[in-house]
């Protein structure tokens, strides 16, 4: 799951009291009387109040220190756009104000997309984050954590007028029932403990997965408690939470590795425990009385009037190298160009009255091509990265893509990458201008990295024992394999999650219409088929087969 919680007023007491905690919405500011006077004495007696509380405390001085925390704006109840106000707000705007109230420092809010915000606080853009992230062993590998502020909750969200599912397990015991929930998230990693991966239909966001329960699409959604809470809003004549909960877990700020942050935050987060502001916070947020829904920050009836562009039948070229699969590739049957690419480009042509016009590139310049307006877009797999994002606009994520280890099937050695940073004769090989290179020099020097110009030199490198390993995209791995599944594997767990998007020239009118039409896809489940048909277990064209 990414987050989420489940909340009784019993379990506020309890988790207030064991540091599981949540913070009130600060009042918006009001007109002073005409006698301003009188104000300005309470606002310094407060402000003395809580110095004094921090001195008494013991708690350190930040000396005024700026700290960036991201956040989402859009994820309920910690963090949003107030619907009547136009101003962000949350439980982690109030816990954080009253964090840096007691510690000296100044809370600088930077909006900031839940993919890649845990990895963004990892490499340092931001000094912290909230958006209500689980405490995972895995993620506490790249990030550090507070100590946990809140208890969540996993539950299932079905329609209300559901009666064939009251638990997990009458979906485990029922192949005809399909489960959803979101890619990335701890909700995803809850579903994979009860059910193979091919029986669970993973969404970008949470608002797809719930319009397809409503839609019938899907049966059931794993979620937290509390974001389910927030679905139901005007939905609570089509929807309901059902079942006991499948998980419970601490949420918790994280911060880069090593933060000198870290135990400020704690020992501020214990005495807003101790001191009642997290039991007060807690109910303002978690209570019967906090009424704002997904309904309220996005509309529904705007998304409905929002109908998709007609680009006239324009001509759209779009770069693909015919040899990257599963997205493009030629057919060995039929001697056809064929591919993930192919499909969603034919399917988002007919939702926008255009015309693709497919084009072989190398993945050499391909970026760099598109930059200079040489074709109007490119598919291909493309990582969103901050750096090619200078270059060239991105299309919305399409999916998530996983780096993962690929090493020989009789390799004892390497369980993860920290097997081959800790042992000098490990060599390890990927491919130059790929994320995956960038990756690799996050672990090792440039000098411990062999780059090869191509996967299939890597590989072949690697099945020959010039070297021991290669970073390589999991989907990307799995073509590999192929007829040498005797003699490769993948390994380890993945080493980023990052997310994949079609690029187009700087300025492209044609991003927003294909940012809807992608959306509309997701939706209607037409990415969702298309996944199961070129990423599950159902595709066997291989690197060898081409």
């Amino acid at each position: 799951m990414k987050k989420k919680v489940l909340f009784s007023f019993v379990l506020l007491l309890l988790v207030s009291l064991t540091l599981a905690a949540c913070k009130t919405e600060e009042p918006a500011p009001t007109e002073a009387p005409a006698e301003v006077e009188e104000a300005e004495p309470v606002e310094e007696e407060a402000e003395e109040a809580e110095a004094e509380e921090a001195e008494e405390a013991g708690l350190p001085d930040l000396g005024g220190r700026e700290i960036t925390v991201a956040v989402e704006n859009a994820y309920l109840p910690f963090n949003y756009i107030d619907p009547d106000t136009g101003e962000p707000s949350g439980w982690d705007y109030d816990v954080w104000n009253e964090v840096c109230a007691l510690l000296n420092c100044v809370p600088v809010y930077t909006e900031a997309a839940w993919e890649g915000m845990i990895q963004a606080v990892a490499d340092g853009q931001f000094d912290a984050a909230g958006d209500g992230i689980t405490i995972t062993e895995e993620r506490a590998e790249v990030v550090d954590f507070s100590v946990g502020y809140i208890n969540i909750e996993q539950r299932l969200l079905v329609r209300e007028d559901e009666d064939r599912i009251e638990s997990i397990d009458d979906i485990v015991n029922d192949e005809d029932l399909k489960l959803g929930t979101q890619t990335g998230t701890t909700n995803y990693e809850t579903a994979t403990q009860y059910l193979d991966e091919e029986r669970i239909q993973a969404f970008e966001q949470f608002p797809f997965a719930v319009q397809a329960l409503i839609a019938g699409d899907i049966d059931a959604v794993i979620i937290d408690e509390v974001a389910g809470q927030g679905y139901l809003g005007e939905n609570a004549d089509l929807l309901k939470l059902v079942g006991p909960s499948m998980s419970s877990d601490q949420l918790g700020f994280i911060f880069p590795k090593g933060s000198e942050l870290v135990e400020p935050v704690n020992e501020a987060i214990k005495t807003l425990a101790g001191n009642g502001f997290l039991e007060e916070v807690n109910a303002q947020y978690f209570g019967p009385d906090f009424s704002v829904t997904y309904d309220d920050l996005f509309p529904p009836e705007e998304e409905e009037e929002a109908g998709l562009p007609d680009l006239g039948g324009q001509e759209v070229t779009v770069a693909v190298e015919n040899a990257y699969l599963p997205f493009n590739y030629i057919d060995p049957d039929t001697g056809e160009p064929a591919g993930w690419d192919y499909d969603v480009w034919d399917e988002m042509c007919v939702l926008l009255n255009c015309i693709p016009v497919y084009t072989e590139a190398a993945w050499e310049g391909m970026i760099q091509a598109v930059a200079d307006g040489q074709f109007d877009a490119a598919g291909d797999g493309i990582t969103i990265t901050e750096e090619r994002a200078e270059v060239v606009d991105f299309s919305i994520g399409y999916i998530n893509i996983e780096q993962r280890l690929l090493v020989r099937a009789d390799e004892d050695r390497i369980e993860s990458i920290d097997d081959i940073v800790n042992d000098e004769d490990l060599k390890l090989g990927t491919q130059t201008g790929t994320t995956n290179y960038e990756t690799a020099t996050q672990y090792l020097p440039e000098e411990r990295i062999q780059a090869f110009e191509q996967f299939p030199f890597a590989v072949q490198a690697l099945i020959a024992g010039d070297i021991d390993a290669v970073i390589i995209d999991e989907v990307a791995g799995q073509g590999y394999l192929g007829e040498n599944a005797d003699l490769l594997k993948l390994v380890g767990p993945s080493m980023s999650s990052d997310q994949l998007g079609f690029i187009f020239p700087k300025d492209s009118e044609l991003v927003e219409p294909v940012n809807a039409a992608l959306k509309e896809l997701m939706q209607n489940g037409f990415l969702e088929e298309i996944n199961a048909i070129y990423f599950g277990p159902d595709f066997d064209i291989t690197y060898d087969d081409l």
